[in-house]
């Protein structure tokens, strides 16, 4: 069982783009990204971070390249994950070229930080020769100076004007694989620049509320930004900037797509805030379970509830539930309907064989669902 949304978002119609084998844009998916904070030429500790990456649910993952060392990196990097690499770049032509034939699946560039006309036709002929879609990254912080003295500061209108004119620097050569972001650290701003922009092309937008904060902190800026866009139908594909590990970023990105029925991962919980009516410590509970429920991938919805108030009518809704009872035992629920009793003390691993046991079960009938809801 599971959620049935009352309202479906209708997603902007956006050009598709790869980037690797992952399709960004038209009815694709919206991907989950972020980006590792390891020295890229330390390959070891580059890849073990992306693989944490990719077990959290992460589709794409960006590398900086910021000398020739962390290009030749790369190329030993790209070849030990399996989820397409994007290296991030910044002003050197040169480390654009390097990245492509290292078998970077995407570019992170300004074209028109990166030099002259003929360094940006270099750029895009090796993107082109080796399979390389590009992202126009936008920020609010390194906008070009003209247009900070024709706006006086950063605005939606300034990002949006660099933006496109960025993006005609490559149509200008006939290149169209490529997707835009325009971030910034203030919410508003960045909101008012994404839906400014979506109205002004149909090119797929890469969300992202840039430095947002620290767990706490960035996961609530980054949930009202890129929330609030999605459910709008504005974006394709979506970064959580934490100061926070990487996986970490990518759990918040999917919770947001998980709580707007755009994409579905994993084990949902529904928990109570719990009161003095709850027959168990829900707090605790519910901790203890995200932490080693972490490694399902199936669809799956879990009811944690203290007491009987709400405890019965969240477990129709869920897949399995859990209700606090008296005298330390506590109803366990399956397809919505009460199954059997457990124990204070064995309920958590209980719980967690109930829900491995589901997904198997899941996993042997069908493909892990990918498809946007």
């Amino acid at each position: 069982m599971s959620y049935r949304p009352y309202q479906r978002i209708t997603r902007r119609k956006s050009r598709k783009i790869h980037v690797g084998r992952v399709a960004v844009g038209g009815d694709a998916p919206i991907s989950v990204q972020t980006m590792t904070n390891t020295p890229t030429t330390d390959v070891a500790a580059t890849i073990a971070q992306i693989r944490r990456a990719e077990i959290a649910g992460a589709d794409i993952v960006r590398v900086s390249v910021p000398d020739e060392e962390s290009t030749a990196a790369l190329a030993k990097i790209v070849p030990e994950v399996g989820v397409p690499i994007v290296a991030d770049i910044h002003f050197h032509y040169r480390r654009a070229i390097e990245a492509a034939k290292a078998g970077a699946a995407c570019l992170r560039i300004n074209p028109g930080n990166i030099g002259s006309p003929d360094r940006v036709k270099e750029v895009i002929r090796a993107a082109r020769d080796h399979g390389c879609s590009i992202r126009i990254g936008v920020n609010a912080g390194s906008l070009e100076k003209h247009l900070l003295e024709k706006y006086g500061e950063p605005n939606p209108e300034a990002m949006v004007e660099s933006a496109l004119w960025h993006a005609a620097l490559l149509q200008e050569h006939d290149f169209h694989e490529f997707k835009i972001s325009v971030k910034a650290s203030d919410v508003f701003l960045a909101v008012a620049a994404y839906q400014l922009l979506a109205e002004a092309c149909d090119h797929p937008l890469h969300l992202g509320i840039t430095e947002a904060g620290a767990r706490r902190t960035g996961t609530v800026k980054s949930a009202l930004g890129i929330g609030s866009l999605l459910w709008a139908g504005i974006g394709d594909t979506i970064r959580v900037s934490l100061a926070d590990e990487p996986e970490e970023e990518v759990r918040v990105g999917w919770e947001i797509l998980k709580a707007l029925h755009l994409r579905h991962r994993g084990v949902k919980i529904i928990a109570c805030p719990s009161c003095a009516r709850q027959g168990f410590d829900v707090i605790r509970t519910v901790e203890t379970l995200e932490r080693r429920l972490e490694h399902i991938e199936v669809p799956i919805t879990l009811s944690i509830i203290g007491c009987v108030v709400n405890g019965p009518g969240e477990a129709l809704m869920t897949d399995l539930g859990l209700t606090g009872g008296g005298a330390g035992r506590h109803m366990v629920y399956a397809a919505g309907r009460a199954d059997h009793t457990i124990s204070t003390e064995e309920m958590i691993d209980h719980i967690v064989a109930l829900v491995e046991a589901k997904a198997e079960a899941m996993r042997d009938k069908t493909a892990l669902p990918e498809a946007a809801a």
